[in-house]
């Protein structure tokens, strides 16, 4: 069976995923790897990437292609995203990449992160569904929503200019984070949100990334982290805004031995907690199911050859 890998750098972490094509067009993961490198460190305020994040980044890429080659990969595709889209310097980062992982990084547009998010999350939620799905990709500097029907079809997509590092680093100025801090966040996110249109009757809302993910693992206590606990599950409204109130009122130093959240995570995680609070209210939904998988498998399957959307 032919064999591929996608590598998903992002604002705050770097994905690999090594997966073999099925005879029926399906993938079947082989390795995934994720590690935090915070690429888009201080770019919302310099539109720099900055040296430490650059070289952290780019010794964690060269890393991934060698184990993706050691496991047989025939070919690799790499995107970036929100932090090398904004930064000046985002050609170091390519120039970096080439030179060092042997790769050729593809910075991909808000809009075509949204659709591979949304082909990632229609392949594992919209077949079992005769509902609507709503999307929603949070990552550390982008958020993107994505609106479908029942058969896959893309209705909205959008990608906004808030993440969990993005919203930490521009109003984030005490720990925990204060009152005030809590209300800058919330009035900026609700007012991008207001931008949304309408969310569809009855739809079925998913999240990918990070932020849900621990979230989820951090609800159930899961410590260390099970994908197969986490794909397909359930964050109610209710969890989320005890979720939010903890994490805001939690220093850092209490919020990085908590079970289930990454101690590299926790500095951004009630930034995190709070877009995806506000996403809900957003839409006016009371869950969301949760994808352990994103935007690495929606690239598997554009670049690749599975079916999709």
């Amino acid at each position: 069976m032919p064999r591929y890998a996608t590598i998903d750098v992002g604002t705050n972490s770097v994905l690999l995923l090594v997966a073999d094509r099925l005879p029926d067009g399906r993938f079947q993961a082989v390795q995934e790897r994720a590690e935090i490198t915070r690429l888009g460190r201080g770019v919302d305020k310099s539109r720099r990437l900055s040296p430490e994040g650059l070289e952290a980044t780019l010794q964690v890429l060269s890393d991934f292609a060698s184990e993706a080659r050691r496991l047989g990969a025939e070919a690799i595709a790499a995107s970036a995203t929100s932090a090398a889209r904004d930064a000046e310097n985002g050609a170091d980062f390519l120039t970096g990449a080439r030179e060092r992982a042997g790769v050729t990084v593809d910075i991909i547009s808000g809009e075509l992160e949204a659709q591979l998010s949304f082909t990632s999350a229609w392949a594992d939620f919209g077949r079992e569904s005769s509902a609507p799905l709503v999307v929603i990709d949070i990552g550390g500097g982008s958020t993107e929503f994505i609106y479908g029907d029942a058969q896959g079809r893309v209705a909205f997509r959008h990608s906004f200019d808030v993440g969990a590092v993005r919203m930490t680093e521009r109003y984030v100025q005490s720990d925990p984070m204060s009152a005030a801090d809590r209300a800058r966040v919330e009035s900026h996110l609700r007012e991008t949100f207001s931008k949304l249109p309408p969310c569809p009757p009855d739809a079925v809302l998913v999240g990918i990334a990070g932020t849900v993910t621990t979230l989820f693992t951090m609800q159930h206590a899961i410590d260390p982290y099970d994908a197969a606990r986490v794909q397909g599950g359930t964050l109610t409204l209710a969890e989320l805004e005890a979720l939010a109130d903890r994490m805001c009122h939690l220093p850092l130093a209490e919020r990085q031995k908590l079970p289930g959240l990454q101690p590299k995570r926790a500095d951004v995680i009630p930034a995190g907690a709070l877009i995806l609070l506000e996403s809900l209210r957003a839409l006016g939904l009371e869950r969301c199911r949760v994808s352990d998988r994103g935007l690495r498998w929606g690239l598997l399957a554009y670049r690749f050859g599975a079916p999709h959307p």
